[in-house]
């Protein structure tokens, strides 16, 4: 991969590797089982600046490349799923609208304390009639003194309990289709906050907290389980003018660039998850024998292994050109589109594979490759499903092959 990665990405690659082995994979199965959201990790990643690292350092981010972010939630994954998507969520879905779409006060009042990981922030946008047809949205916002009255409610949102911070969608004019949805920053406090104020992180009591947005029960989810995931309600809420983020009616072509850069994020989560559960695979068959030799001498497991190692470096070249593309601002909605599709359903076969390589032993807790599977699920679901995926790569295709005008 040296034609993407310079000295810098490597040194940092290295250190949140070395993060990652030393808090992260002690306690990766524990979270797993209970549940719970890992305060402590996540303020010792917003600690190292991980919590930030595309965002110019104006705003107390790293300021570094795309890839380089890229690279941060890969190296995470490689361990633990649920602190990947944390970063990822936060950065990309809660974090790059504001620094994109926002006014200069939006930027000035809300990223530094993004970019610092000082509060975390989510995104909602999916609703209960509104997932893959994300311009299906029934959230309503109605003009009321001086600002809009907003009443609707999102599902299966990231960091809806945890996070004080999001960027939501909501109908500001029923007649204009995709065009009258609209975007807003709201706030709430977190629901840990005793936690937060023990450990001063996760809250900030200087937020604009809007009476009736709250959020609900904690999904229990077969994956990304430490990961946290409600419904976001919003209840008849008076959102000041102010927070328009953007101008009004541009919610949904936002948000549609938004998931481009998104699913260069989801891909590096499931080329983590594929490289984990190679790696864990691959030194299983060095312990393991079976009729008097290691097994990685039988040709079977040196085919499967072959196979995953292949489609890893095919991933890596996807994902990896997709953030440079990002990075040199060319057009990438295409190769983000195949990147998350190809490393999505190569998370799956990986994890797959590395069980069947593992035997039994693969199919038990001792080892993180059953975690992995189910971690790599929701992969080809989350940032739009596999099937939007390939509608998206189809309509970027035929657009280059016959132009724009014949898009329907």
């Amino acid at each position: 991969m040296n034609r993407y990665l310079s000295e810098e990405h490597n040194v940092l690659v290295e250190e949140v590797r070395a993060f990652a082995q030393e808090s992260i994979a002690p306690i990766a199965r524990s979270i797993d089982e209970s549940k719970d959201f890992p305060w402590e990790n996540i303020k010792k990643m917003a600690d190292m600046g991980l919590m930030g690292v595309p965002i110019p350092q104006e705003f107390g981010g790293m300021g570094r490349d795309y890839l380089s972010y890229i690279l941060v939630v890969e190296e995470l994954a490689k361990v633990d799923a649920s602190h990947a998507i944390t970063v990822s969520a936060h950065t990309t879905l809660g974090t790059s609208p504001i620094l994109q779409f926002g006014n200069k006060l939006q930027r000035d009042k809300y990223l530094p304390l993004l970019a610092g990981g000082k509060v975390i922030s989510g995104f909602g946008l999916t609703e209960p009639g509104a997932g893959s047809d994300a311009g299906g949205t029934r959230t309503k916002a109605v003009r009321e003194n001086g600002g809009y009255r907003i009443n609707g409610s999102k599902i299966f949102i990231t960091h809806a309990g945890v996070g004080e911070i999001f960027i939501i969608t909501a109908v500001t004019d029923p007649d204009k289709g995709t065009r009258g949805i609209s975007s807003f920053i709201v706030c709430k406090p977190t629901v840990d906050l005793d936690i937060t104020r023990e450990l001063d992180y996760g809250h900030d009591d200087g937020l604009p907290f809007l009476e009736g947005v709250r959020s609900g029960k904690k999904e229990d989810k077969m994956g990304w389980r430490a990961s946290d995931t409600r419904e976001l309600l919003i209840e008849n809420v008076l959102v000041p003018e102010s927070h328009i983020l953007g101008e009004e009616g541009e919610g949904f072509i936002n948000f549609m660039k938004t998931l481009d850069a998104g699913r260069i994020g989801i891909a590096a989560l499931s080329l983590g998850l594929a490289e984990g559960a190679f790696e864990t695979a691959l030194q299983y068959t060095n312990q393991r024998e079976q009729f008097g030799k290691k097994i990685w001498n039988f040709q079977n497991i040196q085919f499967q292994l072959a196979d995953i190692a292949t489609d890893i470096e095919a991933g890596k070249h996807l994902t990896y050109y997709a953030a440079w593309l990002k990075d040199n601002g060319q057009p990438f909605t295409k190769e983000a589109a195949m990147a998350k599709l190809f490393c999505s359903e190569l998370a799956m076969r990986a994890t797959q594979k590395a069980i069947q390589v593992m035997g039994g032993s693969g199919y038990t807790a001792d080892y993180p490759v059953e975690r992995m599977m189910r971690d790599a699920k929701v992969c080809e679901i989350g940032e739009g499903t596999n099937e939007i995926q390939r509608l998206v790569i189809g309509r970027e295709l035929i657009k280059e092959a016959f132009g724009e005008s014949v898009i329907t």
